[in-house]
């Protein structure tokens, strides 16, 4: 290898070197603000999986869903609790600033709202089933004799 090729080859290594280093920090930096974005809101997350908000906002939802004749089915999704009844989804998410309900219909966010942890669980529950798509009709044909 003559000295130029192996003067050109220690240069592209170099500006590799820089690029992956570039990316490197880059991704650092993205790592670092989601760690602190995600203790921000830990208080909150915690808040919201073991105190009483949650409890009654799924008994109430539970509740009104059989009233509609809806089910309603509930999950946690790591600190999301999301509760989902005839395609449209309700997700509380813990954020660093506070619980904030993200109200889902055809996989697309239509709207979200703060949560008030000391708030009544009920007004967001009956806000949410308020907002469902409505119960297809089934038609049923007479036999006719």
């Amino acid at each position: 290898m003559s000295f130029l090729d192996n003067l050109e080859s220690n240069l592209k290594s170099m500006e590799s070197r820089e690029e992956r280093g570039d990316q490197n920090s880059r991704d650092a930096k993205s790592r670092d603000a989601e760690r602190a974005r995600t203790q921000a809101s830990a208080v909150f997350a915690e808040q919201l999986r073991k105190g009483p908000y949650a409890a009654e906002l799924l008994k109430q939802a539970t509740r009104l869903g059989y009233g509609m004749r809806t089910k309603v089915h509930l999950a946690w999704l790591g600190t999301t609790l999301r509760l989902e009844a005839r395609g449209s989804k309700l997700e509380l998410r813990p954020a660093p600033r506070g619980i904030v309900a993200v109200f889902i219909e055809n996989n697309a966010e239509v709207r979200n709202v703060p949560v008030d942890l000391a708030g009544n669980a009920e007004d967001l529950a009956r806000e949410w089933l308020a907002s469902l798509p409505p119960v297809p009709a089934v038609v049923v044909e007479e036999e006719l004799e």
